[in-house]
C-alpha cells in the first residue's frame, strides 16, 4: 500500500529567484538588526550610554547568583558627583548634562570590560565588578575619584572642576543579604563619605582602621586608603 502523499513546504511555496531570496534576507537581516537596537535602548541610559537602574537590579541580582555558586564576590561601589545640583542651579541643565555625559565617558575607560557601569539615577552612579574582593573595588574607587578629581569638564566657555564621593561593599559566598540589603549597605556608605566631608571612598574596613583616630586623620584615610 503505497503511502499516503507528505504535503511539502516547497510545493505550497512559489519558487523564487536568487535576486527575491536576497532581497528576504536582507529584509531578516534589518529586522534582526532593529530587533538588537530596541533590546540595547531598552537597558541603555539614553543620556550616558550606560546601563540604565532596570538593567542594573537585572545584573546585580545574576552576579549575586553567581557568587553564591562559585565563591567569586561581587562588588559594588556607589558613585555621587559632589555638588551637583548646585552646577544645574548656576549653569542650567543643559551644563549639568554635559557634566554627566564626561564623567560617564571617564567611567568606562577606566573600569574593566567585564565592569557593569550604570546610572543608577541623577548624578548617581553605579558599578558592578564581578570576582573582585573589598581591595581591588576600593581602589578602583579611590582611582575613580582621583581621575575626576583631576579631569576638567569642559561645557562651552566653562571649565568645570568636578569631585566625587562614593561607597564600596563587596557581596561574599555564604552572605545572606537581599539584593536591597546589599545596595543600602552601600548607599550608607555612599552617605557617609558624604557626611565626612565628600571627595573620598567609604567601606567597612574604614571604620576598623579609624577607630581612635581624630577626626582630620579619620578623613584622610578615608580619602586615601
Amino acid at each position: 500500500m503505497k503511502e499516503p502523499h507528505e504535503i511539502r513546504e516547497t510545493e505550497l511555496v512559489p519558487r523564487r529567484s536568487d535576486g527575491e531570496n536576497c532581497m528576504k534576507l536582507a529584509e531578516v537581516d534589518q529586522l534582526r538588526e532593529e530587533v538588537r537596537l530596541l533590546a540595547a535602548m531598552v537597558r541603555t541610559d539614553e543620556l550616558t550610554g550606560l546601563f540604565n537602574y532596570r538593567y542594573f537590579s537585572e545584573a546585580l541580582s545574576l552576579e549575586m547568583e553567581r557568587t553564591r555558586r562559585s565563591s567569586q564576590p561581587t562588588c559594588l561601589i556607589m558613585c555621587d558627583l559632589d555638588h551637583f545640583k548646585s552646577i544645574n542651579d548656576i549653569y542650567g541643565h543643559e551644563v549639568g548634562n554635559v557634566v554627566l555625559t564626561q564623567i560617564s565617558s571617564l567611567i568606562r575607560n577606566t573600569i574593566r570590560r567585564l565592569d557593569i557601569p550604570c546610572r543608577y539615577g541623577g548624578e548617581e552612579f553605579a558599578l558592578i565588578l564581578p570576582d573582585t574582593n573589598l581591595r581591588e573595588g576600593v581602589h578602583l574607587a579611590n582611582r575613580l575619584r582621583f581621575i575626576i578629581e583631576h579631569s576638567s569638564v569642559s561645557a562651552g566657555n566653562l571649565v568645570l572642576e568636578i569631585k566625587a564621593s562614593f561607597g564600596v561593599h563587596v557581596y561574599n559566598h555564604g552572605d545572606k543579604s537581599t539584593e536591597k540589603e546589599f545596595i543600602d549597605r552601600v548607599d550608607r556608605f555612599l552617605y557617609t563619605a558624604k557626611q565626612e566631608g565628600r571627595n573620598r571612598v567609604c567601606y567597612a574596613s574604614y571604620y576598623e582602621k579609624c577607630e581612635g583616630l581624630s577626626g582630620d586623620k579619620k578623613r584622610s584615610l578615608g580619602k586615601y586608603l
